[in-house]
C-alpha cells in the first residue's frame, strides 16, 4: 500500500527541484513537509528511475535533477 504513497511523495521532491534547482536535504524537508522517512523513501524512487542526482558536497547532500 506505500506504492501510491511514496510515488506521490517523489512527484512533490521532483517538483521542488524542478522550480528550485539543485537543494540539500533540509531544503528539500522544508519544501516538500515530508518527514525523514518518507522523504528518503521517495528520493530512493528518483534515484531508481535515474531522475536524480545526489551527491556530498562538505557536510551536506546535494540533490539535483539529471
Amino acid at each position: 500500500m506505500w506504492i501510491p504513497v511514496v510515488g506521490e511523495n517523489a512527484g512533490k521532491v521532483w517538483q521542488v527541484l524542478h522550480t528550485k534547482g539543485q537543494s540539500n536535504l533540509d531544503e528539500l524537508k522544508n519544501g516538500t513537509s515530508l518527514d525523514d522517512k518518507n522523504l528518503y523513501m521517495a528520493l530512493g524512487w528518483l534515484a531508481k528511475e535515474g531522475k536524480v542526482k545526489i551527491e556530498q558536497k562538505q557536510k551536506q547532500i546535494a540533490v539535483s535533477l539529471i
